[in-house]
């Protein structure tokens, strides 16, 4: 989660040092008329909640008891649920006023929630399988417990998923983070994840991560490209003026930005609104107008800026540029299955084969380098190479 730019949370509660927090909620439910006791089990009665279902939009009618677990016949309702159950040999338990037992498995996110953010606070997430029943039920239970009880938003994650089937550990079909960076920069990794609405399922594929790593060192490259050629002015001697087509540039972008985010998050859009500063930030560094631009440095000093500004809202800036893309670089290798010396062996070998005159050979270096996600790219100086998406990959994109 660090190498993902996570940020670490405030606090990580465990149940089994919050059991007082646990029974108090119970004792407050049942206080209010809202839950039953059955030898040792305590059980929340859904009859007594009119509301229930309000955030899944299911009505009580629609469950159909008894097909994931089996019904208790003792419970008042089908769909009543435990706060409290009696302690089972070889499990463990706590005592309490019903008798030793352990917690449901709902009722403990509202205690240790109402613990530490009160009763009343603004976000809850989750992924999509847990709108019902464990938000519907902690809905249920924290507002029979405190009747100011409330969360402003809902927030639920679409799945990653392999094939288009969910990813899952039951399934086998899941990598962890750890394997997926191995490979891929973890920056890329994000860039991935945040490439889809986070309400929305994402597809896992080699080939979306080689796009994603791609589109990263393509940002990463323009901005190196711009720190380089600012780094040569002062800045304290720039004018406090940019060219009405950058300031425009600039205005769209951040309108983008603000107007998409204030979308329940709508990061995709943010990312394509990225296209037009970037561009203009290259022909600004590469054409041959571009470079005889009025106010040239303030304009890409400004340009800049603002880029890294929503990167680093979106958890997609480093501290270093050109580190960046050395590790882009180090792990396109690695998956091409080649070192430094052999591409540059390779290069050599087409610049030979060039001047010689055998353009077939010259082509097909680059083909094979080509196909292994490492692009040639000739210049006055010489020619130097990129990581990029392997043709396999490309193909599948276009055809996706």
């Amino acid at each position: 989660m660090t190498h993902l730019q996570c940020l670490s949370p405030t606090v990580e509660p465990r149940v089994t040092t919050h059991m007082n927090q646990i029974i108090d909620m119970i004792k407050q439910i049942i206080d209010n008329g809202c839950a039953y006791t059955i030898n040792g089990d305590v059980y929340f009665s859904v009859d007594k909640f009119p509301s229930y279902g309000r955030l899944s939009g299911r009505r009580l009618d629609d469950n159909q008891a008894g097909k994931r677990v089996a019904v208790d016949a003792r419970k008042q309702n089908p769909a009543d649920f435990a706060l409290w159950k009696s302690a089972k040999e070889g499990e463990p338990y706590w005592e309490s006023p019903w008798g030793p037992g352990r917690p449901g498995w709902h009722i403990e996110c509202s205690a240790m929630s109402a613990a530490y953010l009160g009763h009343s606070f603004d976000i809850h997430g989750g992924g999509m399988d847990l709108v019902f029943p464990h938000h519907e039920n902690e809905i249920a239970q924290s507002c029979a417990a405190c009747r100011e009880s409330n969360v402003n938003f809902w927030m639920h994650n679409g799945f990653v998923t392999i094939d288009h089937e969910k990813m899952s550990k039951s399934l086998g079909n899941f990598f962890t983070i750890r394997e997926v960076i191995e490979k891929y920069h973890s920056l890329a990794l994000r860039l991935f994840l945040v490439s889809t609405h986070y309400r929305s399922p994402i597809n896992h594929s080699s080939a979306q991560l080689e796009t994603a790593s791609d589109r990263l060192f393509y940002i990463y490259q323009t901005l190196y490209d711009c720190e380089e050629i600012l780094s040569k002015h002062d800045k304290g001697n720039m004018k406090d003026l940019i060219p009405s087509v950058t300031e425009n540039c600039i205005k769209r972008f951040r309108c983008d930005f603000v107007d998409s985010m204030s979308d329940d998050l709508h990061t995709p859009v943010v990312l394509a609104a990225l296209s037009e500063p970037l561009k203009t930030i290259n022909d600004l560094l590469h054409t041959r107008k571009g470079r005889k631009q009025e106010l040239r440095i303030e304009s890409l000093y400004s340009l800049e800026r603002e880029v890294r500004r929503v990167l680093t809202v979106l958890g997609l800036m480093s501290s270093s540029y050109v580190e960046v893309l050395q590790q882009l670089r180090d792990k396109a290798l690695d998956r091409a299955g080649l070192t430094e010396e052999e591409v540059m062996q390779k290069i050599e070998e087409r610049s030979s084969a060039r001047q010689a005159k055998q353009f077939d050979r010259s082509d097909e270096i680059r083909k094979e380098l080509a196909a292994v996600g490492i692009a040639l790219m000739d210049n006055p100086d010489g020619t130097t190479w990129r990581p990029s998406v392997p043709l396999r990959f490309q193909e599948l994109v276009a055809s996706a």
